[in-house]
């Protein structure tokens, strides 16, 4: 059985342990699961920061490592004089190299995730760091809130951007509408919907097992290989 000791509205033995001896790739590496969890608002009561700490107990709960990256003072990408050795800059890189897959999880703001949100990840590069891609191969689990009714604006936002950091994005997502009621002293009430957010934690985790073992099978391409053979050719010919 999973830990449940810090989940009060989990349901007696529905959640079990994984069978990672089933998901785990024959050269797993056999540490927990690492997951850096983003979220999208700087408020004290940031709704968004609740949803991620709902599920960073549900993904400890199933063994996973989770830390948060707190965006207090994260510049602007582009700004004057800034770049990657900025303090802040640096740590949220820092911990996208450590994790094995994320969690974002973003208010709706007119109709989008917050700036906040896409800041972050404009400050994680497709290009490698140090050798190593920051986000490529890595899963990734969405979470959106709204102080109105259901979106999935936000989600389906981020959803792109996954892709677009060639993030193994899981199929399921939470949206959480109305997300003022929804919590009682900084914690997630039982509902249909803190359901949903166990479900994608619990999927999130089950996909972080499958994949990283298999990162690099995964996202080998084709066109990569040929670029990289190109380079040899033309080093060992001029």
């Amino acid at each position: 059985m999973a830990d449940s000791a810090d989940l009060p509205n989990i349901a007696p033995g529905a959640l079990g342990a994984l069978d990672t001896a089933a998901l785990s790739a024959p050269d797993d590496p056999g540490h927990p699961p690492r997951i850096l969890l983003l979220y999208g608002s700087l408020r004290e009561q940031s709704y968004s920061r609740m949803v991620a700490e709902e599920g960073a107990r549900v993904l400890r709960a199933l063994g996973c490592e989770t830390r948060f990256f707190d965006p207090h003072g994260l510049p602007q990408v582009d700004d004057h004089g800034v770049d990657a050795d900025h303090d802040k800059v640096a740590e949220l890189r820092e911990l996208a190299l450590w994790s094995e897959g994320m969690v974002w999880s973003s208010p709706e703001r007119h109709g989008a995730m917050t700036g906040l949100m896409k800041t972050q990840i404009d400050w994680l590069p497709l290009a490698p760091i140090g050798g190593i891609r920051p986000t490529q191969g890595k899963t990734l689990a969405l979470c959106q809130v709204s102080g109105g009714s259901q979106s999935f604006n936000a989600v389906n936002q981020m959803r792109i951007l996954g892709r677009w950091m060639r993030m193994v994005t899981i199929p399921n997502q939470s949206s959480v509408p109305k997300a003022w009621g929804e919590f009682d002293k900084g914690r997630m009430k039982p509902s249909p919907l803190y359901n949903r957010v166990v479900d994608v934690m619990e999927e999130l985790a089950r996909f972080t097992w499958m994949v990283r073992g298999r990162k690099e099978m995964l996202v080998d391409r084709y066109s990569e290989r040929v670029e990289s053979l190109d380079a040899v050719h033309t080093r060992v010919n001029s």
